[in-house]
């Protein structure tokens, strides 16, 4: 009789284990259920992208253009010319030149390619990019971080300003003279400060895109050659986007290079004319071109 108690406690209180195991192991999946179906705070702040029937987000980067060209006119270019800068100007073209003991300011006739005015620069300056503004030619040197005004007649020299880092590349844009480095930084300043007002970053893939070089500002976009290609990169001014690339790859042929920084650099655009010119260092030919998409 004790034997049979003592089994049926037994039993008892294994019975008893059991429902209580099995309510945990309930409790417990329960809880793990509602905590799964719960989104984690990471997950509330990220929304639900955006699909197509295919599955695919909707929210894609733009994509980015590529022009090619086909050739106007080609004018003849002062083969000795180191060009860093061209401005079109009243049926002219104003146009720095760089090298030590070799820089100058000129205004070259368009159709010949001859020298009408020329201004030598001082030979400790290596002169850079140039910028017509107000009536006066803005013109950088490369590291001395100093630029120079002329008169945009007279080439007389009407003053000098202070910059800082490298000068590269000048334009404006009726409000701001526009300054590149060599960086990927382009540079906004107060003409009549030369203090940095804004500065722009220009990447490409999410990568910087550094070399911008000489400028030109085109119906509100930046044009920027880049140093030593074939190619120019069209540049939001407010943002610093890349908007599209313009391919000019076999314009001059290598051939007829005689050096090798007989590279891409001069931008000049006819407003009123709707023109696009575009030369290099050391190049015998200035191109007028149209662009296709």
């Amino acid at each position: 009789m004790k034997q049979l108690s003592l089994k049926l406690l037994l039993l008892a209180v294994a019975l008893s284990a059991a429902g209580f195991s099995c309510r945990t192991k309930t409790a417990d999946s329960r809880a793990q259920t509602q905590s799964s179906s719960q989104p984690s705070p990471t997950q509330q702040q990220q929304p639900e992208a955006t699909t197509t029937s295919r599955g695919s987000s909707l929210k894609t980067a733009p994509e980015v253009s590529t022009s090619h060209y086909e050739i106007v006119n080609t004018y003849r270019h002062d083969p000795a010319a180191f060009t860093q800068g061209i401005i079109y100007h009243e049926g002219a073209l104003l146009e720095s030149t760089g090298q030590y003991g070799e820089s100058s300011l000129r205004r070259v006739e368009l159709k010949s390619g001859r020298v009408l005015q020329k201004k030598a620069v001082a030979p400790q300056y290596f002169a850079e990019g140039i910028a017509l503004f107000q009536g006066k030619i803005y013109q950088l040197t490369w590291t001395t971080r100093k630029g120079f005004i002329y008169d945009a007649k007279s080439f007389e020299v009407a003053g000098e300003f202070a910059f800082d880092g490298e000068g590269w590349g000048l334009t404006n844009d009726g409000e701001s003279l526009i300054l590149s480095d060599g960086t990927n930084q382009i540079r906004f300043l107060d003409p009549a400060t030369f203090k940095t007002k804004r500065t722009i970053s220009v990447s490409d893939g999410g990568r910087p895109l550094r070399n911008l070089n000489e400028l030109e500002y085109v119906k509100g976009e930046i044009y920027a050659n880049i140093w030593h290609t074939d190619r120019i990169v069209r540049i939001d001014p407010q943002t610093g986007q890349i908007l599209g690339w313009i391919d000019l790859a076999g314009l001059l042929p290598t051939a007829e290079r005689n050096d090798e920084e007989a590279v891409l650099n001069g931008i000049a655009y006819d407003e009123a004319g709707d023109r696009l010119f575009v030369t290099g260092k050391l190049w015998p030919k200035l191109f007028e071109i149209r662009l296709k998409k």
